[in-house]
């Protein structure tokens, strides 16, 4: 079992910058897959980003790909998101899932095994 908890979410004005983050138990953290998710207020979880175990790879949804970077530190036990040039549209309650499964990122959800009880992120304009 794995509990995964974010932090680092706050009111931000637009074009703002923040960096979430999100810890891991476990002693087998470097074989997940991470990824974060956003859930907006009224509509169902949706891909934002992905790394793979070892960090190496990386993928985001488009309309994050240029601003968002997603990173991880195994020897912490910690993946994080920075989040640059906030937008309205980015408001939404982020959460962080771990895949104990598989070894290459994926974009999908419910391929995640773990979320984290997310934190709030909301961008004023």
């Amino acid at each position: 079992q794995v509990q995964l908890v974010e932090s680092g979410g706050r009111l931000v004005q637009a074009g703002g910058s923040l960096r979430l983050s999100c810890a891991a138990s476990g002693r087998t953290f470097s074989a997940y897959v991470m990824g974060w998710f956003l859930q907006p207020p009224g509509k169902e979880r949706e891909f934002v980003a992905t790394i793979s175990t070892g960090g190496r790879s990386a993928y985001y949804a488009d309309p994050v790909k240029v601003r968002f970077t997603i990173s991880r530190d195994n020897a912490k036990n910690t993946v994080y998101l920075q989040m640059n040039g906030l937008k309205p549209e980015d408001t939404a309650v982020y959460r962080c899932a771990a895949d104990l499964t598989v070894a290459s990122p994926s974009y999908r959800w419910n391929e995640y095994d773990y979320w984290g009880q997310g934190t709030q992120v909301t961008v004023s304009s």
